[in-house]
């Protein structure tokens, strides 16, 4: 029996070893991802199904979805994935075929950050005051912050829309929106300062409504302002 809970125990701490990740790995759609650890010869895992072997210094991909996109370095050893797309997350092993203890397995995680903001709106304020709003699309790990210089004095993981206002003695600070997630940051520097003086001299408002145009980049956010006074 003593001998019996001996192999018993042995058996679990291998298969315990078995599905320990070595790492993480993130990546962005439409990118690349070449994972840490080489192999000379043996299996590339995906999810449990063999995708590609290395034999003889050269690679023999089974996969169709991999054919084009997946590539194996004959020097480093070192595969590579481009062309990310979502569902190219999960887990990937990397297996000599030396026993199950030497296989090593990393997590990819893919992220289409490119597509997480959205259109902007204006926002009414006060004379004293310029509104500031960040909206996304989609929250999926994605941070949204407010920096003032280098401190955060907003964020949120979980809104759509996040909002700052600026009040008349703070306009000389400089201000940023980040939109982050474990990959990529996208951010938006904001120039409070001048973008409120030339609302001030009416070049930027709207006289119908009194509301501020906003202010974008080609993947951010919203920047809509009131007027200060001089």
């Amino acid at each position: 029996i003593l001998m019996l809970y001996s192999s018993l125990a042995s058996l679990m701490i291998v298969s315990s070893a078995d599905v320990k990740l070595k790492s993480h790995q993130s990546g962005i759609k439409g990118g690349f991802i070449t994972f840490p650890d080489p192999l000379e010869n043996g299996l590339f895992i995906f999810q449990g199904s063999n995708i590609a072997e290395v034999k003889d210094k050269k690679i023999d991909i089974f996969e169709e979805p991999f054919k084009d996109r997946l590539l194996w370095n004959n020097k480093t050893g070192l595969f590579k994935i481009r062309g990310l797309k979502r569902n190219d997350s999960g887990v990937y092993s990397i297996d000599p075929k030396k026993g199950s203890s030497s296989i090593i397995r990393h997590k990819l995680t893919v992220y289409a950050l490119e597509s997480v903001f959205n259109n902007l709106e204006a926002v009414n304020v006060s004379a004293e005051s310029c509104s500031l709003l960040c909206l996304v699309n989609k929250t999926e790990e994605t941070t949204l912050l407010w920096y003032k210089d280098e401190e955060i004095i907003n964020q949120s993981s979980s809104a759509l829309s996040l909002p700052l206002t600026v009040h008349r003695h703070d306009v000389t600070s400089s201000y940023r929106c980040v939109a982050a997630n474990p990959a990529e940051n996208k951010t938006l520097h904001v120039d409070v300062r001048n973008i409120c003086v030339e609302l001030n001299s009416g070049s930027k408002s709207d006289p119908n409504t009194g509301r501020c145009k906003t202010y974008f980049n080609s993947h951010i956010i919203a920047v809509t302002c009131s007027t200060f006074l001089s």
